[in-house]
This record gives C-alpha cells, sequence and structure tokens, in this order.
C-alpha cells in the first residue's frame, strides 16, 4: 500500500497478544510478517488470524520483534542478533534496564538493538486476544541507549507508525521510572485492593459500585507475567510504594484519633493531593482539559443507550467520555456523560425535554 512505511521484511518472535497484534497491523498495511513461536500451536493460530506466515529457509529479516515473556526476552533478543548479522532487533517487553543490562552481559550487539515498549494491551492474552487496531493512537516508547546506530534505528519508527502507534523517545532509566509510576503500581494497588474484596460479605459486595469496579479492573491480570515485570523493575516500584507507605502511615495516624489536632487536615490534604494528580492525567487528545459529567437514568432494555447517544449528536454536543454503570437488582443503568463545561446545561435542559431523566437535576 502506498501509505507504507517499512520496507522490510519484518519477524515476529512471540506470537502471542502483542506479537499478533502487531502482524495483523501490518497485514491491513499490506506487508506479510513472519512469525515464530516456541508453541507451534500459537504460530498457527496466528497464521489462521491472518498475522502473517512461519518463517522459512532462506528468509532474511531485516527487522526482528521480540515479543516474549520478560524474563526470556534479553536470551531471545541476544539470539536473533547473532543468528541474524545484518538484522536489527528490537523487542515490546515492558521493562527496558534489566534487558539491556543482560544483553551486555551476554555479550550481545547492542548496536543493532533498540528497546521499546507500546503502551497497549488487553486484560486477556494469547493470539485469540489480537487486535489489528490495538496500538492505534498509543504511545510506543522507544528507549534509547548509547550503543544503537540511530540511522539504522529508524525502520523501529516506522513499524510503530505503520500500526498507528505514536513514537516517544525516552531513555531506558527514564523509562522504567515512568511505567512504574504510571502501570506498574497502579497494578499493586488494584491487586491489592481487590485482595481485600475476598474478606467482604455479599451484601457488602452487592453494593459495589462504579468505583471499585473501575479501580480494581485490571486486578485479573495474569500473576506469572507480573511477577516477572515488577522482578525487573523492582527499585523504581519500590521507591513509590515506600512513598505511598508514608502516605497510608499518615492518613492511619489521622484516623486514629480523628479529634486531635491536624488530623481533619491530614486527610483533606491527601484528599486534596489526589485531586491535583488526577488532573494532571491527559485527558481527549492528550489535552489536560476537566470535563462536566451528566448522569442519565435510563431503561435497562434494548437500543435504550444507542438512541441517548443518537440524540446527544442530533443536539449538536461532542461527547467527550461515557461510562456505563448498571444498577444491582433494578431494571435501570446510569450513564455518566462528559461534556465540555459550557454544554452542559443546555443539553440537560434538552434531554429533560425529550423524556430524559438526568440524576441530581431538578
Amino acid at each position: 500500500m502506498s501509505d507504507r512505511r517499512l520496507t522490510e521484511h519484518v519477524h515476529i518472535i512471540g506470537a502471542g497478544l502483542l506479537g499478533t497484534s502487531i502482524g495483523l497491523a501490518l497485514a491491513e498495511k499490506g506487508a506479510e510478517a513472519t512469525l515464530a513461536d516456541v508453541s507451534p500451536t500459537a504460530v498457527r493460530l496466528a497464521v489462521d488470524y491472518g498475522a502473517g506466515r512461519p518463517l522459512k529457509a532462506g528468509d532474511e529479516p531485516g527487522l526482528i520483534v521480540v515479543a516474549v515473556p520478560p524474563d526470556v526476552t534479553a536470551e531471545s533478543v541476544a539470539r536473533a542478533l547473532g543468528e541474524n548479522p545484518d538484522a536489527l532487533v528490537t523487542d515490546v517487553a515492558s521493562v527496558k534496564g534489566s534487558v539491556l543490562a543482560e544483553l551486555h552481559e551476554l555479550g550481545a550487539d547492542v548496536s543493532r538493538y533498540l528497546g521499546t515498549h507500546p503502551m497497549a494491551g488487553r486484560e486477556r492474552g494469547g493470539p485469540i486476544s489480537a487486535r489489528a487496531d490495538l496500538f492505534v493512537g498509543r504511545p510506543w516508547v522507544l528507549a534509547g541507549h548509547d550503543g544503537i546506530n540511530y540511522r539504522r534505528a529508524g525502520a523501529i519508527e516506522d513499524l510503530i507508525l505503520d500500526v498507528g502507534g505514536v513514537p516517544i523517545e525516552m531513555s531506558v532509566e527514564e523509562h522504567d521510572r515512568s511505567v512504574a509510576l504510571i502501570s506498574h503500581v497502579p497494578q499493586l494497588v488494584a491487586s491489592a485492593m481487590a485482595a481485600r474484596l475476598s474478606d467482604g460479605s455479599n451484601k457488602a459486595i452487592g453494593l459495589a459500585g462504579q468505583g471499585v469496579r473501575d479501580l480494581t479492573r485490571i486486578a485479573s491480570s495474569d500473576p506469572g507475567l507480573w511477577v516477572q515485570i515488577l522482578s525487573a523493575n523492582a527499585e523504581p516500584v519500590a521507591s513509590i510504594l515506600t512513598a505511598m507507605r508514608d502516605d497510608l502511615d499518615t492518613l492511619l495516624a489521622a484516623l486514629a484519633d480523628p479529634e486531635a489536632l491536624g488530623a481533619r487536615r491530614a486527610i483533606a490534604d491527601l484528599i486534596g493531593a489526589g485531586n491535583a494528580g488526577v488532573a494532571r492525567i491527559p485527558g481527549k487528545h492528550g489535552d489536560d482539559r476537566r470535563f462536566a459529567q451528566l448522569v442519565v437514568m435510563i431503561d435497562d432494555s434494548p437500543g435504550q443507550l444507542a438512541r441517548l447517544l443518537t440524540e446527544i449528536g442530533e443536539l449538536g454536543v461532542n461527547m467527550e467520555d461515557l461510562r456505563l454503570e448498571h444498577s444491582p437488582g433494578a431494571p435501570i443503568g446510569f450513564v455518566e456523560v462528559s461534556v465540555v463545561p459550557e454544554a452542559e446545561a443546555s443539553l440537560v435542559e434538552a434531554l429533560q425535554a425529550r423524556g430524559w431523566r438526568i440524576a441530581g437535576a431538578s
């Protein structure tokens, strides 16, 4: 296809979620990748889904993408570098420092290696969960190091752009600190909170609303994979957890005696610091603009959500985000719609005029 940037033959080692998704995305661009995996079944599944074909004798890949578990990434990269002396090699593991350090220990030619990390994924893994659009609009970090020949590394950026990703340059160290903060520690917080749910009564769990669902959504992730990730990025993760422990110690002291001087302020300061932190998370299109939310009550019946979204569009309002929550034991749902603040009042009025019930509106 005319808009394809990458001209190299791409070989993907690892036919799991990420590897197969890369193959599917390249196929949509008219490029055929080759695939390999320790599991022949995984390769056959990825091929059946259209992610490429098996590697065969005589193939000479110019770019090799290693998409295997973190604890075998460095070994796989080193082997690929040794067996393909003219190829550029990258990996998509979620930790970069430990991989680069191990490659140095193995004596690998890191002038042909550049680690990357697509900030994309799903709770489920394997080739059956792969999607061609998995990387569209998602940040994809290129973790630079002193040994790489950057002129040759341009093929990796071409790959990222072809599959729809957004290249972001970082050092190896900056990457690992960053993912500790925005990915690895949140996983532990979600898992720790979800673990407490095991102690709750059925009645208590039945009260769960969108807040606890949002907080624990990622808690169903694969324990084996996360042991590998956290072990490889232990120091930055431990540093953030130590700071969180200090916050919790302050909070526990305040809750132990809420009437003590300064206790209520300590609680308020922590909540306020959370407000400041969440305000920094980029919103739609990467900006930090805050939106107004209105909650619309809908009947739990076919077509109601579609009708609501259609009518919001007919009113000329651009919906910035949407969350849907069901009411346990009741035949209604709650749709939280985010819009620009200046559109909120008129949208509430117009929806009420059309018979919609708005929570909290008079």
